[in-house]
């Protein structure tokens, strides 16, 4: 008969670590045909339905980006779908979240103030910009607008509203080249 071991579980202070088990442990691998990676991060299999496809980081990543929750319907329909569920809802939104009520969030409040200025939405791309800027440094040009305070003051707005704008672009195709 083989000799009992002593079990450094019993007793306080306890020898080994908490979470430190004998048996090995389960790990779900992810759904994605052929991968080998824990799959730790749940996603839906279709809209309002309980089941979940488990994925690792990168393929839930990927399936996410292409997720449509109004996918074959037309836009009556997602608006009436949308409105459905929004009535459906018992709670209020967060107070602390109204501060960031334009934008999607890709764009910092400097940069969305900048485009207020300059006359544009938050979506604008580059190429509006520049030439919203070049509009709006001309005609407020102390050449052009006169040697008047209030006309220095919007010169000066408009051009440090340019300065963010492009620092912000800068930044984004930096990190996009990495």
């Amino acid at each position: 008969m083989a000799r009992q071991r002593r079990n450094d579980d019993w007793g306080f202070p306890r020898w080994r670590d908490y979470g430190s088990e004998r048996a090995a442990t389960n790990v779900r691998l992810c759904d994605r045909d052929g991968c080998s990676n824990p799959g730790d991060r749940p996603a839906p299999k279709a809209p309002n339905s309980p089941e979940r496809w488990w994925f690792c980081q990168e393929h839930a990543a990927e399936y996410n980006a292409g997720w449509d929750y109004f996918r074959g319907l037309s836009a009556e329909e997602a608006e009436a779908r949308a409105k459905a569920e929004s009535g459906e809802r018992r709670y209020r939104r967060a107070s602390h979240w109204e501060w960031g009520n334009e934008g999607d969030g890709s764009r910092s409040r400097a940069e969305l103030d900048a485009l207020k200025l300059l006359g544009l939405d938050s979506d604008a791309d580059m190429e509006a910009i520049k030439s919203a800027w070049r509009a709006a440094a001309k005609s407020s040009h102390p050449d052009v607008a006169g040697a008047g305070a209030d006309a220095a003051e919007r010169f000066r707005a408009v051009q440090a509203a340019w300065s963010v704008l492009q620092a912000a672009d800068a930044a984004r195709q930096a990190a996009t080249e990495r």
